[in-house]
């Protein structure tokens, strides 16, 4: 066979391949997956990202991630626009205000595209939600922690990441109503604070609160951020042995904070794992696997399903100290 027969074949078989002939077809090219993050660059969020890219190479997707460059629902609602435009496969969100995104996710379903969201479990215009927690008790086992160092009385504040960001908000909802039914003499002093995906932010605030609230004994932060602004702030005031700070954090950024007690103990899940968990949910809808209660999540085990709620929940709560830091920081947290 010539070169020119070889062309000729090499473009018919290509034709039939477009004609929706798979057995022509030289390689279908992978289906894609971006996820879009409440805010690119901080160390939560680049975490999530090792656990997608692990997915994409496991399950053969084209995952990636992509965030706005300041806590903005604005710009979370444009790059779904943009893959929207884009035809991509899957959608993987972390949202920062459900209502805002829920039109824009429910025309990307209206294109077919498949939604897969995470800290969204009242997110309307998704497929599936994935949680690594339960969230009442995430919300408790903190505040739990945070009553223990204040000695079950006194004024505390809270933190999330913004006013509108669900799990954040869920969590608090929960920590201040196990207070009330448990510790009574505790007092919230004002309205959560929001800011607490941003270091300076939350330093800022605390700052501020120091001053409103001489008799501030606790802090709790519910966004990875926050506990770390909050205990710079604490530790540059020399209050530390006052005020305990209790929340969210990753290992790696909360060592030396809990290492001088500034931090009293943080609280997660594994971003990693839910990064992975993302990408494995969206590899069971593409290959349109069955999901009911007990179903396997590659690399998590066996998952409560709510169905009807669009919920897929493990339990993997983690707590960071001065026992378990080193390991989890060893883990590459």
């Amino acid at each position: 066979m010539d070169r020119r027969q070889t062309l000729k074949l090499i473009g018919g078989t290509a034709a039939l391949a477009g004609a929706g002939f798979p057995g022509f077809a030289f390689a279908q090219a992978q289906q894609e997956m971006v996820t879009v993050v409440k805010i690119a660059g901080i160390p939560w969020f680049n975490a999530l990202e090792k656990g997608i890219q692990k997915g994409a190479k496991d399950f053969s997707i084209n995952a990636t991630m992509v965030g706005p460059a300041n806590v903005d629902p604005a710009q979370q609602v444009k790059l779904l626009e943009d893959l929207i435009a884009k035809k991509v496969n899957v959608i993987g969100l972390v949202p920062l205000d459900v209502k805002v995104c829920e039109p824009v996710l429910k025309r990307a379903q209206a294109a077919g595209i498949k939604v897969i969201t995470h800290e969204g479990p009242e997110q309307e215009g998704r497929d599936w939600n994935v949680e690594l927690i339960d969230s009442v008790r995430f919300g408790e086992v903190q505040m739990e922690r945070l009553a223990k160092d204040m000695g079950g009385e006194g004024d505390y504040v809270v933190y999330v990441g913004t006013l509108t960001t669900p799990l954040h908000n869920k969590w608090a909802d929960a920590a201040i109503a196990y207070q009330q039914k448990n510790f009574p003499k505790m007092k919230l002093v004002a309205d959560r604070f929001p800011g607490a995906d941003e270091i300076d932010t939350s330093q800022r605030t605390t700052l501020d609160v120091i001053k409103a609230y001489p008799n501030l004994r606790g802090i709790l932060g519910f966004g990875s951020n926050g506990p770390i602004g909050a205990g710079n702030a604490v530790r540059q005031q020399r209050l530390a042995k006052k005020i305990a700070v209790v929340g969210t954090v990753l290992p790696s950024q909360a060592k030396s904070l809990i290492a001088d007690d500034t931090i009293r103990e943080g609280f997660l899940w594994n971003p990693t794992d839910a990064g992975y968990a993302m990408v494995a949910v969206a590899k069971l809808v593409l290959d349109g696997k069955p999901i009911t209660d007990g179903v396997e999540v590659p690399g998590l085990g066996k998952a409560a399903v709510d169905v009807a709620g669009k919920q897929i929940k493990v339990d993997k709560i983690m707590r960071i100290n001065k026992e378990t830091i080193d390991g989890l920081i060893a883990g590459g947290l």
